[in-house]
This record gives structure tokens, sequence and C-alpha cells, in this order.
């Protein structure tokens, strides 16, 4: 697995990713507002939050009880970035309040992607964190200021169904939103889980609409293929 580091690059986002817009503009924004840009994400209604029946119908729901990982203890335990506040919020709003995921959340306000994330019925999202967008430099802005380039990064980062920790490991590989980037290939199980050698920092995150998985690394479309 590559990280993204100076060169072009042609999301979401799924994951803000989510870990997490406005009018596009130069430099990243932070509001999770936006209206869709030209993505092509289908769109249909955001589903009720999470509950443990449906976790345990293997539908890739997940409940508060669940998220694992070293990351999770940088989650607020109240309010809006918290575990319990993020359940019943769409993904990109969620992320929005987590503080694991400020630049997430800037990147999808650069490619007016929230309310299309918002708006999928039952999505997964690898978000990542922001010090895996700080490892980008300076070609972070230069992306943001460039939301035809960045868009298919994020949509790369999503996978139009939802799957929990152990619904990916029995997958092995799934389809993100951007199919030309390869199929995201998951190796290890439990704890050693990772996307395309991407570390979860944590996993099994749940919103109203999307199960989260916040990752260390920003994935590079046809990095696997």
């Amino acid at each position: 697995m590559r990280r993204i580091a100076g060169a072009g690059i042609a999301a979401a986002a799924v994951l803000s990713l989510a870990a997490c817009g406005g009018e596009e503009e130069a430099a990243p924004s932070g509001d999770s507002g936006s209206q869709p840009g030209s993505s092509s994400m289908p769109s249909s209604s955001a589903s009720s939050a999470p509950s443990s029946d449906a976790a345990a119908g293997g539908d890739g729901v997940t409940t508060v009880e669940d998220p694992y990982g070293p990351g999770c203890a940088q989650v607020p335990t109240e309010g809006p970035g918290s575990v319990g506040g993020m359940v019943s919020d769409p993904v990109a709003t969620a992320a929005s309040n987590n503080p694991l995921l400020t630049k997430l959340t800037a990147a999808v306000g650069a490619t007016n992607l929230a309310d299309t994330l918002n708006s999928q019925e039952g999505i997964t999202v690898f978000a990542p964190a922001d010090p895996a967008f700080d490892a980008l430099g300076p070609k972070f802005d230069e992306l943001a200021a460039a939301p035809d380039q960045l868009a298919p990064i994020l949509q790369y980062h999503v996978v139009g169904k939802r799957y929990d920790r152990d619904g990916l490991v029995e997958a092995k590989t799934v389809e993100s939103l951007n199919p030309a980037g390869g199929p995201l290939k998951i190796e290890g199980e439990g704890e050693n889980m990772t996307v395309n050698g991407a570390k979860v920092l944590c996993g099994n995150v749940p919103t109203a609409n999307a199960t989260v998985f916040v990752i260390d690394t920003v994935m590079t479309p046809g990095a696997n293929s």
C-alpha cells in the first residue's frame, strides 16, 4: 500500500469518508452541509440509527459497544463527536464532529460530497485520520483546489455496501465507489485487520447510514491493481 506523496492524483469518501461541503473553493472547507458535486455516487434515503438486533443480522451495522482500536481513545466520550453522538447522524455529519477527521471533513467539503454521502442508505467508509492527510504535505491543499482530482480519491475510500469488521474479513476484497481504482484488499483479522495495507485506528464505528473505519493512510487508487 502506498501513501500519496507529491504525485498527481485522479471520492467520496467515503471517507467525510468518513473518520468525517459548502461551495467549491481553493482551500478545504469544514462545512458538512454542501450540495453534491459531479460525483457518480448513487443517492438514496439515509437509514435509521443502528440497533443491536440489526448488528446480529450480519448486515454490517454496528452499535456503540463495537468500536475497537488504539485510536478510539482519542474519540470524545460525550457530545456530538462521541461514538454515542455519531450513531444517530449520517456519516458526513458524524465525521465532521469527530476530532480525528477534520482533514477528511475539509476534503469532503472541497468536493461538495457531504450531502451525497449523507444520502446513502448503507455504506462502509474507510476514513483517513488527520495525520494521514498531513503526510501529503502541500499536496493536500493542491488537491483541495482540484475537486475533480480529489473526488475519485475519496470515492476509493467508500464501499457501496455496509460491512462490519467480520464481514470485511470474510469478504477478503471489496469494491469501492471508484471501481477504476481496483478492489480493496482486506488482510489479517481481529485487531490486526488492514485495508490495502492501511491499519485500522478505530473501527466498527456506527453512524446512521454507515460503518466507519478510521485508518492511518490515504489510500491510492490503483496501488494494488
